[in-house]
């Protein structure tokens, strides 16, 4: 394959994570919450929320759904919390509201449960991210293979699932440099297809390096 003139640049994030004065003891609570709270706590309790649990292939990997079940014992709520796909997001306005519309009418159909105390009170924090480079690239699915296995998980978060919001799009950034730049559309499919809740992060990259494999021996 010959070299190209837009390499792939890999990039990590840095997070600060910081706790808003902001709490709740109540689904009621909650749900306000989820008015006032941050983008970047939206963020850091669905989308960075998924790597700090990158190890866990079952159960809930949204907090606020973990919360939900853990500290206010309503695993129906819980279950449709964590039933929102974050690859379907391409803004964290949209998500908040489906999140917000989903505590709220819970709450508006179970009074008793919406006033109830949790067990322990949730506190809304944030995530404030600033992009590094690593100092390499590629220009070529070979040399971006090998880019590939250098990654840390934080980077490999930072390219196949927070890249929606920076890209708004329903992709990820390797699969967007595969059709847009290196012309493989279907490469660039088979990557978008990989369940990133039924994987770990390092499941993510062993499935991908199979398919780069794949795709380099045809």
């Amino acid at each position: 394959m010959q070299g190209i003139a837009s390499p792939f640049q890999f990039l990590t994030a840095s997070y600060l994570i910081r706790m808003q004065d902001l709490k709740a003891n109540t689904l009621a609570e909650f749900a306000a919450a989820m008015e006032t709270c941050s983008d970047a706590s939206i963020f850091f309790h669905t989308f960075q929320s998924l790597s700090r649990h990158h190890f866990i292939t079952k159960g809930f990997s949204n907090d606020f759904a973990q919360w939900v079940l853990a500290a206010s014992n309503r695993p129906e709520l819980a279950e449709q919390l964590a039933s929102f796909d974050i690859r379907e997001y391409t803004s964290l306005a949209e998500l908040r509201a489906d999140l917000r519309r989903t505590v709220r009418d819970y709450c508006e159909q179970y009074p008793p449960f919406a006033a109830q105390q949790a067990f322990e009170a949730f506190a809304f924090c944030e995530a404030i991210g600033v992009a590094l480079p690593l100092g390499f690239e590629a220009t070529t699915l070979r040399e971006f293979m090998e880019g590939l296995q250098k990654l840390s998980r934080a980077s490999l978060h930072f390219h196949f699932i927070a890249s929606r919001l920076r890209l708004h799009l329903q992709t990820n950034d390797f699969s967007y440099w595969f059709e847009n730049t290196l012309g493989l559309p279907n490469l660039a499919r088979r990557a978008d297809h990989i369940d990133i809740y039924t994987n770990t992060l390092e499941g993510v990259r062993t499935i991908l390096t199979q398919l780069i494999e794949k795709e380099l021996c045809t």
